[in-house]
């Protein structure tokens, strides 16, 4: 079993900054990526953001492009959504999820990919 909890979220002002993290705890070792999704209410859960946990590789959901950074400090078993220049459209609860095992890259953006999700942190943009 692995255990994601997520923290750091809150209301921002719209331009503002915020960074969320997702701590990582239990049989970790298995991690093979972990991403970032966020759901507003009555809309579908949308990818944000993954990394892999072997090379650090990075994919981006199109509407954070050039916004959001996602990171990974493997040593303390937590990830990172630096997030910038937040607008109204990035209120949404932000949810961590982990992979373990095998995967590919076109599959990263889809949430049935992963095995285990954190309870999710609000973030609200106040514009």
């Amino acid at each position: 079993q692995v255990q994601l909890v997520e923290s750091g979220g809150g209301l921002v002002q719209a331009g503002g900054s915020l960074r969320v993290s997702c701590a990582a705890s239990g049989r970790t070792f298995s991690t093979s990526a972990m991403a970032w999704f966020r759901q507003a209410p009555g809309k579908e859960r949308e990818f944000v953001a993954a990394v892999t946990w072997i090379g650090g590789r990075t994919y981006y959901g199109d509407s954070v492009k050039g916004r959001f950074t996602i990171s990974r400090d493997n040593a303390k078993n937590t990830l990172y959504l630096q997030m910038n220049s937040l607008n109204s459209e990035d209120t949404a609860v932000y949810y961590c999820a982990a992979r373990m095992g095998v995967f590919t890259i076109s599959a990263l953006p889809t949430p049935r990919l992963y095995d285990y999700w954190g309870q999710g942190t609000p973030v609200t943009v106040s514009s």
